[in-house]
């Protein structure tokens, strides 16, 4: 297993990172049981938010007395400062730390600079000058505001979607990164559950050595798949590379990645999963995607007025309506029996 430095940080780690969102969903037992399992499997870092409910939580406990012996990297959704002072403490509180080894602004809406009157990066340096945090980063999923943060200079990680879907203009976002000697950490290496391949994911990402994935796993399941990787090194072979290809075929171009940015719909339409509908049935297949409650969702669609606030928030500038609209179309003829999947 490759390991990987995240830029002028000195975070050095197995190129291979669990990611702690989805553990919100599952016990405090079972999160644990597998937050200790990636741990003795060989991960060694961890991303959560104050955002993800009881994940840090989850965390805090998993790691007590062993906080020297894994990197965590949690973030702030406050809008204010005074806000994120509160969030952070709570944040420490909830990992039983008085440190965080990375601390992200999370989903940021701007890059945040000195002297912006936001005072939200004289917050990180404070942070930082205390103590609280050893690093600073920012997550964002709006490309343009990713490329302002690495011009900025001013952080030194930056966490965005990335996978073997990405656009040119992504591609030269990883690689400015490099170049700007920040940490790239790649969150969606699944586009939102789209990509099924685990090797095919893997073999991708360890193509740059710069490049951290988290991983985000709710099932032991998906850990034991994450965690061969360190017995097994996945590497880009024909067979891989065709599997690569065939996806960015059949998934290239306009589709939802489920980024959740268009949220909320004027309608209540929940568009981060109707309007990609036709790719999850057929690529994650579940019977549940089939129920009364989904079709139920699904109809919503007719509902649309076609205001298009949606499409305002769409970092990737998607024609939702149209995608919904075609969604809607497809999942009818399945429902039908008319398509089979």
């Amino acid at each position: 297993m490759k390991t990987v430095t995240l830029g002028r940080t000195g975070i050095t780690t197995p190129q291979n990172a669990f990611g702690a969102l989805p553990i919100q969903r599952v016990s405090v037992d079972y999160a644990v049981m597998l937050l200790r399992k990636a741990y003795e499997g060989g991960m060694t870092f961890f991303d959560t938010a104050r955002a993800y409910t009881d994940s840090e939580v989850k965390l805090g406990i998993a790691f007590e007395g062993m906080r020297d012996k894994v990197f965590i990297a949690s973030k702030t959704h406050a809008g204010d400062p005074e806000a994120a002072r509160k969030e952070l403490e709570i944040t420490l509180t909830n990992l039983k730390t008085d440190y965080l080894d990375l601390y992200q602004f999370h989903q940021a809406p701007q890059c945040f600079m000195p002297g912006d009157g936001t005072g939200m990066y004289e917050f990180m340096l404070e942070a930082k000058e205390q103590g609280k945090i050893r690093h600073i980063g920012i997550t964002a999923h709006k490309i343009g505001v990713a490329e302002e943060v690495v011009a900025s200079g001013l952080y030194e990680t930056l966490q965005y979607p990335f996978n073997y879907l990405a656009t040119k203009r992504e591609f030269a976002l990883v690689n400015a990164c490099k170049e700007a000697g920040m940490g790239f950490i790649a969150m969606k290496g699944l586009s939102g559950g789209l990509l099924t391949n685990a090797k095919a994911c893997m073999a991708f990402m360890s193509q740059f050595d710069h490049v951290l994935p988290i991983w985000g796993i709710q099932r032991e399941s998906e850990l034991d798949e994450w965690l061969a990787f360190f017995e097994k090194e996945a590497v880009m072979d024909e067979e891989t590379a065709a599997v690569i290809a065939k996806d960015k075929a059949e998934l290239g171009g306009d589709f939802c990645r489920s980024c959740g940015y268009c949220a909320p719909c004027t309608v209540d339409i929940e568009i981060r999963n109707c309007a990609r509908m036709s790719q999850l049935i057929r690529r994650a297949p579940s019977e549940d995607y089939l129920s009364p409650a989904w079709q139920a969702k699904m109809e919503m669609i007719e509902s649309c007025i076609g205001c298009g606030v949606c499409m305002t928030r769409c970092p990737y500038e998607l024609n939702i309506p149209e995608l919904l609209r075609k969604n809607l179309e497809d999942y009818r003829r399945i429902i039908s029996g008319e398509v089979k999947i």
